[in-house]
């Protein structure tokens, strides 16, 4: 017994319409501090005042304790995906928290040295607004080398920047120049230009991806919120609705960030349409799979023939029978899948220097990695030893080589433990091979892959080729 769900297109001009809508509401929200803004404005007294140390003092303390977190989630997100807008991003949500506090710091001193209270905030703002613009720029570049992320270097060198910029603020702060409006409306105008700078690059690039949305809206509170503080004076209602504003921005972009972490640790990837009709399929899948349940009465025993009783991972007969199905279904017109080889490096030295239990227990632990960092319609099998292969259904040589620079960087970043607590360095060569590109048969195909996984043993290890 299948059930078969059939999803019937809608009628062209619906299409548009809910498209625009749906559109429409997303600039409506993003726009929502602007109707309060004007509210402000035009309607209140903008002499009204309310100044209350201990609660700013407050706001900026937890506003800095969730900078911290966010900044540690996004910079957790890096060295999993290693993608250049999340080094950005961490770098940007660093820089706002070191300046910021001093914010808070010095709200005491709001009545002695107004300046050295004031300029803090549009500081922090503005750095944060540079480095965001210059991540956006980054977005889709090839993911950051492994060393690289792991290299503490950097960032220390970007910390002795920021602490730079207070100094420096301190200095202005404490000057003659200080007293002149235009230091603090500069700064502030300056973070309101790189913030409309980057919605600009997000709709000219045409980033349209559900978590890209949300990077937009709130870079456009963030934008609107410099547009309060320009508009504001100290502890009137328009400087705490932009206080309010920017913290919603905030919120909003921390939102995103921890769904990045807790799904992909990828903004390019997440909530893609693509991964959301696969999700979608497999749902499908699950329960016609559960309504055939009770027919298959030897399923038990055709998934022992099928499985590494080891690792759980698919065998090589398995494995090929479903790569012949998969290039009969190529061949009937559809999308070209594409083959992974992978082997681990120096799996032999690892036995014999930890016990073959131990490089059992490392198997193991490398399948369940793999299965993380592969999409869920693709499979993985163990071939061999330490040798295994993925298939991976619809998916190019681009998008197979993204796939395998996810699985080699999701190993290499493993700590994997021996049974006395002691770490054992594992890391994986793939080579990869297209459908089509490299040939039509499975001999074919195999033969290609191993051919690029020797050259990726030849080339020194831990590293994909695929063409």
């Amino acid at each position: 017994m299948s059930t078969t769900i059939s999803i019937e297109e809608p009628p062209r001009l619906i299409g548009i319409v809910t498209k625009l809508y749906s559109g429409l509401l997303v600039i409506g929200f993003a726009l929502l501090p602007a109707y309060l803004i004007a509210y402000l404005a035009f309607f209140q007294d903008p002499s009204l005042k309310f100044e209350n140390h201990g609660f700013h003092e407050i706001a900026i303390a937890a506003a800095t304790l969730e900078g911290l977190f966010v900044t540690y989630v996004t910079w957790r997100c890096y060295l999993s995906s290693g993608e250049p807008l999340l080094r950005w991003l961490t770098l940007g949500f660093l820089g706002f928290v070191l300046v910021y506090a001093l914010h808070g710091a010095f709200t005491g001193m709001a009545h002695h040295n107004i300046w050295l209270f004031l300029l803090y905030g549009p500081a922090s703002r503005l750095v944060m607004s540079v480095l965001l613009l210059v991540g956006l720029l980054s977005y889709h570049r090839a993911p950051d080398a492994l060393k690289q992320r792991s290299n503490p270097r950097p960032w220390l060198r970007w910390i002795a920047v920021f602490v730079l910029i207070d100094l420096v603020v301190g200095i202005i702060a404490n000057s003659p120049i200080a007293g002149n409006l235009a230091v603090r409306l500069s700064m502030e105008g300056g973070a309101l230009v790189f913030s409309t700078l980057n919605v600009t690059v997000l709709m000219l690039r045409r980033i349209r991806s559900p978590l890209m949305v949300i990077y937009g809206i709130s870079i456009t509170f963030f934008a609107l919120a410099s547009l309060a503080f320009i508009l504001g004076k100290p502890w009137n209602h328009m400087w705490w609705l932009a206080h309010a504003i920017f913290a919603a921005g905030f919120f909003l972009l921390s939102y995103g960030v921890v769904q990045a972490f807790r799904t992909t640790r990828s903004f390019s990837t997440i909530y893609s349409q693509e991964e959301l009709m696969a999700r979608l399929a497999e749902a499908m899948a699950r329960t016609e799979s559960a309504l055939q349940e009770l027919q298959r009465t030897n399923h038990k025993l055709e998934h022992l023939a099928a499985t590494d009783p080891l690792t759980g991972a698919a065998n090589r007969r398995e494995f090929i029978q479903q790569v012949e199905t998969e290039i009969a279904r190529a061949r009937r017109g559809g999308a070209p899948f594409s083959l992974l080889a992978l082997d681990l490096d120096h799996f032999k030295l690892i036995n014999d220097n930890y016990g073959h239990q131990v490089g059992d227990e490392v198997l193991q632990r490398f399948v369940q990695k793999c299965l993380d960092a592969i999409r869920p319609y693709d499979g993985v099998a163990r071939v061999g030893g330490e040798e295994f292969m993925v298939l991976l259904p619809k998916a190019a040589l681009d998008a197979a080589r993204s796939i395998a620079e996810r699985v080699r960087g999701a190993v290499a970043t493993e700590e994997f433990y021996t049974g006395t607590g002691r770490a054992v360095a594992v890391t994986v060569s793939v080579g990869v091979s297209e459908f089509g590109r490299d040939g039509v048969t499975i001999d074919t195909l195999l033969r290609v892959a191993d051919e690029r996984l020797y050259r990726a043993k030849h080339d020194g290890r831990n590293r994909v080729v695929a063409g």
